[in-house]
């Protein structure tokens, strides 16, 4: 009796054409970008932490919605990234980066800028 492997196996064992090649540059920059942009949310996060931990000045307000605008234009490229991705368990991202209900909320909002 002949054995056959299934056909979810045997795609590693296919020869590399044109098609495989880009395919695996694709996933390689998405995967990069990934990351990069990974790195971005935790020094915004890192900022924000730390201005709330130190004293203001009188343009603290501005200073600080300023901080949590980044973070949030940060969090929503990262959140777009990983989807791309297909990854899109986010409650986990939420919790393991402490990202606060604050940035959450401004996500994905179109800001004007000052005139």
């Amino acid at each position: 009796m002949a054995v056959r492997i299934p056909q979810s196996l045997s795609t590693g064992l296919q020869p590399e054409n044109g098609w495989n090649v880009l395919d695996y540059e694709l996933r390689e920059q998405k995967a990069h970008a990934l990351g990069s942009l990974s790195g971005q949310v935790e020094q915004a996060l890192a900022a924000l932490r730390t201005f709330d931990a130190g004293e203001h000045g009188p343009d603290g307000n501005h200073r600080r919605r300023a901080l949590l605008d980044e973070a949030a234009d940060r969090v929503w490229a990262f959140m777009i990234q990983r989807e791309l991705c297909g990854l899109r368990n986010w409650e986990a991202v939420v919790k393991d980066y402490g990202i606060p209900r604050e940035v959450l909320n401004r996500v994905g909002q179109v800001r004007r800028e000052a005139d």
